[in-house]
């Protein structure tokens, strides 16, 4: 396939898959337990949620790895088998994209406050995700996606740690805002325009918001990063907030809501669209429908 930043700088629009956890746990995951588990127990299932993504018509599917970095892997004692969960993760994806889509290797915080504000050293914070992504390199991936990014400086470590290891590798740094006030902030008094600023300093490449807020404030996040960067813009956003009905979350976004609604973040200059949260193959199927309509119709942004 053509390289992901040649077909972004030529003005194309591409799809993204949609949320792993939920699926994950509609499929077995249990409460409490890391949805990496599955890629040394149940790789069958994380092939299947590749494969459905796939035929929705998803460019981009992600690795099952978001918590896969060796800090995040030692709350659950795995971190012994970091190298084989983030292998085998890579593996089954392959297997299922043969060439059709990117793979997007997922790689989240790492669960712990950095010093001064938690215990953790910055410096074992960045071997661990260097130790990861070394691996996902390996193994053969097509992009690094740091994801769901609350501390800018973490996610700084994140970008810097992949392009130590491979300058030519792209990588997706996205952070997750909360509305207030005083516009979107991360929990850790992060603005857009700070993580805009600090993500392209790092040498990202492509950056967004995941996570943390339905489609209606994923257009704001947008619109609010355009005016701060010219880089390629990805968003994903839930389906949703959720909300727990008899003791399962639920979330409202219909495929056909998020679908009408993403016409807004083309129309903004939106690289790269996906789902979150509650998001199904269905959401991504929709989503595949409106990209494909508005270059179609002439309305690709230029």
């Amino acid at each position: 396939m053509e390289g992901i930043l040649e077909r972004l700088k030529n003005g194309q629009i591409l799809v993204a898959d949609g949320a792993t956890g939920t699926m994950l746990m509609q499929r077995g995951l249990k409460p409490g337990e890391p949805p990496e588990c599955f890629n040394l127990t149940h790789l069958d299932i994380v092939r299947e949620i590749a494969q459905l993504y796939l035929q929705a018509g998803a460019d981009l599917l992600q690795t099952n790895t978001f918590g896969a970095s060796p800090l995040k892997l030692s709350s659950y004692s795995l971190e012994e088998k970091m190298e084989e969960i983030n292998r085998n993760a890579v593996l089954a994806v392959r297997e299922i994209a043969r060439g059709r889509a990117y793979i997007s290797a997922s790689c989240g915080p790492c669960g712990r406050l950095l010093k001064p504000y938690g215990d953790i050293e910055p410096e074992d914070v960045y071997n661990s995700f260097r130790r990861q992504i070394e691996v996902l390199i390996g193994v053969g991936v097509d992009i690094i996606c740091i994801e769901t990014m609350i501390d800018l400086t973490e996610a700084q470590m994140a970008i810097k740690a992949a392009k130590a290891l491979s300058p030519t590798t792209p990588v997706i740094a996205t952070m997750t805002f909360d509305p207030t006030p005083r516009g979107f902030y991360t929990v850790m008094g992060v603005s857009i325009a700070e993580a805009a600023r600090g993500l392209e300093e790092a040498g990202v490449d492509i950056i967004g918001s995941n996570c943390g807020n339905g489609i209606e404030n994923m257009i704001k996040i947008a619109k609010e990063f355009r005016k701060h960067s010219t880089l390629p813009l990805i968003i994903q956003s839930n389906a949703g907030i959720p909300e727990m009905h008899d003791q399962t979350l639920i979330y409202s976004e219909t495929p056909e809501f998020m679908a009408e609604k993403a016409k807004e973040l083309i129309s903004t200059g939106v690289s790269i669209i996906g789902g979150c949260c509650g998001t199904t193959p269905e959401h991504i199927r929709a989503l595949r429908k409106v990209v494909d309509s508005s270059v179609k119709g002439g309305d690709l942004p230029r």
